[in-house]
């Protein structure tokens, strides 16, 4: 008997609730579950130690289980998008190798502190939600090249943003920005910020600055 597919594919099939069988696949790494019309997921997901990605997004979850933080080999995506969140357990802390998170289309009103403590990052989407403000928190993100917000309630960003000095790409489309930290001059690997649909913000004299710091500015 040949070895089974550590890759597997529940996508689209109307499950409502997860198989029992699917938790004993502790030969797993990767796991799509997305578009299933799921609203809650076992604490036994974490009995799957070998995942690298996971795929919870267009469902109906309202809360993750506190097991997702046993995860703590999950590296390559954690899909969570189009669900009814508004907080994430403080067990994710512990995906400390997790490198691409995706929280958008869901309920957050207060940006998960969580989320901060996650050093890994490389790319962060927390679009379409309805978050006021950013931590100043954001900034222990030291390793985060993509940050993206389109679609929120966000006047500004921390001034702490600064300090993020791998930042190649800051998309606040569709916010009532009106104003900008000047510290986005000092990152010196800022490629794109994106204000397209932002009809808030009069534009600061040293945005000619960080444009010929190389950023392209879209407006």
């Amino acid at each position: 008997m040949g070895e089974l597919n550590p890759h597997l594919s529940l996508w689209k099939q109307r499950l409502g609730v997860v198989p029992d069988e699917v938790w004993l696949r502790t030969d797993l790494q990767t796991l799509v579950l997305a578009d299933n019309e799921l609203t809650e997921i076992s604490e036994r997901v974490g009995d799957l130690r070998l995942l690298r990605m996971l795929d919870l997004g267009h469902n109906r979850l309202c809360e993750l289980p506190t097991g997702l933080g046993r995860l703590e080999g999950l590296r390559d995506f954690l899909y969570l998008h189009d669900n009814q969140l508004t907080q994430l357990p403080a067990s994710l802390g512990r995906l400390q190798r997790l490198r691409y998170l995706n929280i958008s289309e869901n309920a957050f009103e207060v940006f998960p502190e969580v989320v901060t403590t996650m050093r890994g990052l490389i790319e962060l989407r927390v679009t379409d939600n309805r978050l006021t403000e950013l931590p100043p928190s954001i900034s222990q993100l030291t390793s985060l090249r993509e940050l993206h917000l389109r679609n929120n309630q966000l006047a500004t960003l921390p001034d702490s943003i600064g300090a993020m000095r791998e930042l190649r790409q800051i998309d606040l489309r569709g916010n009532p920005v009106t104003s900008l930290p000047e510290g986005l001059i000092t990152l010196p690997r800022l490629e794109k910020l994106d204000l397209r649909w932002v009809t808030t913000l009069e534009s600061p004299r040293w945005f000619s600055d960080l444009e010929a710091n190389g950023c392209i500015i879209y407006l």
